[in-house]
């Protein structure tokens, strides 16, 4: 019985080895490739399955087409209104009173828990607030409505809940009466 020799050359066996994966690799590329061909050149099935692959193929386009078009559209509308809002700080332009009204009560919404409790008069830039907020939401509203762009000044007569009797108060939005 003879034993297989081996290579005192480490680098030989790799190479016969690499060489050996190779031929099987091709191999199975080859068979792959067969069985692929087989399956599309079907007599019996190969029309419907070529249009099927056809149709996904298609598909598969106007997804990646329509993804590209989202993709641009929303990178080009940040872009507006990046170039926007440094237009808008830039500008020394007055705002307009009705302006600058919409925009300190949609601000707010977001500030004050009871926003329907307070009023907001604005005449040439200068806002004055009227109504009952927490104290610490009001002192927000201020400093915020102060750092507007149009604001000329603003004239604090909010009433917080800490200075109101207990009773009147807000709860839930709406005044509420003490029963005893």
């Amino acid at each position: 019985m003879r034993w297989p020799s081996m290579s005192m050359n480490p680098g030989v066996d790799a190479a016969r080895l690499r060489s050996g994966a190779n031929t099987v690799l091709g191999l199975a590329a080859a068979f792959a490739a067969g069985a692929l061909v087989m399956y599309l050149m079907d007599p019996a099935a190969g029309r419907r399955r070529r249009a099927l692959m056809r149709d996904k193929g298609v598909a598969m386009g106007h997804g990646a087409q329509h993804y590209v078009h989202a993709k641009t559209k929303r990178a080009s509308d940040r872009v507006r209104g990046v170039v926007a809002k440094t237009r808008a700080h830039l500008s020394h332009e007055p705002i307009e009173d009705e302006r600058l009204h919409d925009r300190i009560r949609s601000k707010m919404g977001r500030l004050v828990s009871h926003p329907h409790a307070i009023h907001v008069d604005v005449h040439y830039g200068r806002v004055v607030l009227k109504g009952t907020a927490p104290r610490d939401e009001a002192d927000e509203l201020v400093s915020m409505i102060e750092s507007m762009r149009g604001v000329e000044g603003v004239h604090d007569l909010l009433v917080t809940e800490e200075q109101q009797p207990p009773q009147q108060q807000l709860e839930g939005g709406e005044q509420q009466e003490m029963r005893h």
